[in-house]
């Protein structure tokens, strides 16, 4: 029982000490009028020393009279009847933490977990607090080990791992429930880790990886969907207005021909396409010779002899001046 130690070794040496003071006068008068006197103000020393009592401020003390429950003392500084009265127990009207945990408990998809959590909790009756149970503290912690044992069963893996905000309320109402009439509150419950087995850890990293791909493949799918859509249209496009299929053209061979040293191989035919005949591409080859500003690399434009083929043509090299 916490008591102030140092407030009754003050008053029983206080009233000690002026005792032996007024003893020691008497004795010069009457021995034993003077060692009845020393005798009675070392009693008188104990009981006032055992009548005082000091809780804090965050602290109630149960007095009980002949062991029957009288009432609460404190804060401060109180008296009690030596040899009739007895505080009992000081309780701590505080805020407590404490941790529990549920080790190896079995999940709704029957999936073996360790769960550690803490719980917040305060008494807020004192009498009931002592009175109606043997150890409250111990009480609680089991009680809130129980409760986290059957929301654990009652509830799947994924629930754990990404519902703990409704585990935490579930949990408290239980708690609360069973500890209320002990007069403790619950303030909060706040699940702190949650362990699972390492092959399980590795399965559900494989599984979340398969996800991801499965997610990054559906959109490559979407992406190529798009572009193929974009495509038609440009195709119907260019089928409206053959002219800008060949600007495009052309656009395109420029931007190939914008780094030095390349080589681009053209077929006639998509020249003839473009309706670029052979006298402009002399005068880019003869640009190109003469070192002509803004010359780009050259473009050779292959010859077929049809006589093989007529539908597909034969390569047979590439004529002067279509460079």
């Amino acid at each position: 029982m916490p008591v102030d130690a140092g407030i009754k070794t003050f008053v029983f040496l206080i009233v000690l000490v002026v005792g032996g003071v007024v003893a020691s006068i008497l004795w010069a008068v009457s021995r034993p009028l003077g060692l009845l006197f020393a005798v009675a103000a070392f009693f008188l020393a104990w009981m006032l020393s055992s009548a005082v009592r000091l809780v804090s401020q965050w602290e109630r003390a149960i007095v009980l009279q002949l062991g029957k429950f009288v009432g609460l003392r404190g804060p401060g500084l109180f008296f009690i009847t030596p040899l009739v009265q007895s505080v009992s127990r000081v309780v701590d009207l505080r805020t407590i933490t404490s941790t529990f945990k549920a080790e190896q408990s079995i999940t709704a998809d029957t999936v073996p977990v360790d769960v550690d959590a803490v719980l917040f909790w305060k008494v807020v009756d004192p009498e009931k607090a002592v009175l109606e149970v043997q150890e409250y503290s111990q009480a609680v912690g089991w009680a809130a080990q129980t409760a986290l044992r059957d929301v654990i069963g009652r509830s799947t893996l994924a629930d754990i791992l990404s519902g703990r905000d409704r585990i935490d309320t579930v949990l408290r109402s239980i708690i609360d429930a069973k500890t209320g009439p002990w007069g403790v509150q619950v303030q909060s419950v706040e699940i702190r880790d949650v362990t699972i087995p390492a092959a399980l850890q590795d399965a559900m990293s494989r599984q979340a990886q398969a996800e991801r791909e499965r997610q990054a493949r559906i959109i490559l799918g979407e992406s190529e969907t798009q572009v193929a859509a974009k495509f038609v249209e440009a195709a119907r496009f260019y089928e409206a207005c053959p002219t800008a299929l060949h600007l495009r053209a052309m656009n395109m061979l420029y931007e190939g021909m914008k780094d030095k040293g390349s080589m681009i191989i053209v077929p006639s035919s998509a020249l003839e396409t473009m309706n670029l005949g052979a006298i402009n591409l002399a005068q880019m080859q003869n640009n190109i010779n003469a070192g002509a500003p803004g010359a780009g690399p050259a473009v050779v434009a292959p010859h077929f002899n049809t006589a093989g083929d007529p539908a597909l043509g034969t390569p047979s090299g590439y004529l002067p001046g279509q460079i």
